[in-house]
């Protein structure tokens, strides 16, 4: 025990009605252990990207391909989104694609809080935005992928550089979300269908392009702006798309951010699997090289197991891992809102155990 406190990052998702209670709710129970605060992404943003199709429905230029009518799962029509034939993607003009809103207005919320106190001093307002090739690789079909991401990349940096301009930059901090990338990483199957990207086929050529966007996105961050990732298996009711061996490629991408990203990066958030307190998921952070001055955050706070679980694998993950922060595997804004409190609660209770 020690009296350095354990910091705490939230992923992004918080189950809160809106974004004034997101930020109280966790300035109340975690204060300062939490060095920034995102908006819990509430309103069309809770289930992540999800809200991207009603944009490119409303694009000239860009259909939906497959059945005549709407392929429902979660809710939501699945059918892949396509260049429409004839059209040349340099022609498409997508709308506002949202989050530069949503962050303007919730950074007046944040910052009303932390002036009257509520918020503690020095907290950052958080925003994450999903990586363009995560997008596009999950709602794009295939032939219109590697046309397509150019055109989103640009919108999601516009959208950017309006969070850049209606935030100031002490006060931002931008986290970019990873996971449709380790799909790729992993050769995951899905639905039948191996899951390949359009720059490449062998894993060195797959990590060689996730790095390079990675590069590229970090790039268009200020340095007086925090930056920071959250590395994904994806999140759909609770469930990864495939549960790593290791983390063998979270450790791959991590170096890749050390070596190849020109600016300094606040932090990385690593998932830990709920059964995963043995010390060989974790090894291969052992050797991974850590981007200077960042904090690694560690997903192993799981609501099922509680105070135990996240402290059994904090002890397995000392054996490769050193001077580590906390947080859930994801973000937890489509669970029950009762449970926000008590896992918030449980962040507390572990922070203060490792301290």
């Amino acid at each position: 025990m020690g009296d350095v406190p354990v910091p705490t990052h939230l992923v992004g998702s918080v189950s809160q009605p809106d974004a004034e209670s997101v930020f109280r709710v966790v300035a109340e129970t975690l204060g300062a252990s939490a060095p920034r605060i995102p908006d819990g992404e509430v309103g069309e943003r809770f289930y992540w990207i999800q809200f991207q199709k009603s944009r490119f429905d409303a694009t000239d230029g860009l259909v939906r391909v497959g059945p005549p009518g709407p392929l429902l799962r979660d809710l939501f029509d699945n059918r892949p989104v396509a260049l429409a034939d004839g059209v040349d993607a340099s022609s498409i003009v997508l709308p506002p694609l949202g989050y530069a809103a949503a962050a303007t207005e919730s950074y007046r919320t944040f910052a009303r809080l932390r002036d009257s106190g509520v918020i503690a001093p020095g907290t950052r307002f958080q925003v994450s935005l999903p990586t363009p090739a995560g997008v596009i690789g999950s709602f794009f079909a295939d032939g219109s992928r590697a046309a397509m991401e150019p055109v989103y990349e640009r919108a999601v940096l516009a959208e950017l550089d309006a969070i850049l301009d209606a935030v100031p930059h002490d006060d931002l901090a931008v986290q970019w979300d990873t996971a449709l990338e380790f799909a790729y990483l992993e050769g995951v199957e899905m639905r039948g269908r191996r899951m390949l990207p359009w720059w490449g086929e062998t894993h060195d050529d797959v990590l060689a392009g996730v790095v390079e966007r990675a590069a590229r996105y970090a790039a268009a961050v200020p340095g007086d702006v925090q930056v920071g990732w959250h590395l994904c298996y994806g999140d759909v009711e609770e469930h990864h798309f495939v549960q790593p061996t290791d983390a063998r490629h979270l450790a791959d991408v991590v170096t890749g951010l050390a070596t190849a990203v020109g600016r300094r990066v606040d932090w990385v958030h690593l998932p830990v699997p709920i059964e995963r307190d043995d010390a060989a998921y974790f090894a291969p952070l052992a050797d991974a090289q850590l981007p200077a001055g960042a904090t690694v955050f560690l997903g192993l706070v799981h609501h099922e197991d509680g105070l135990d679980g996240a402290l059994r694998r904090a002890e397995a993950a000392r054996t490769a891992v050193s001077g580590f922060g906390i947080a859930t595997e994801c973000g937890f804004g489509r669970g029950p809102a009762e449970r926000t409190v008590p896992l918030l609660q449980l962040h507390a209770d572990v922070a203060a155990a490792l301290a």
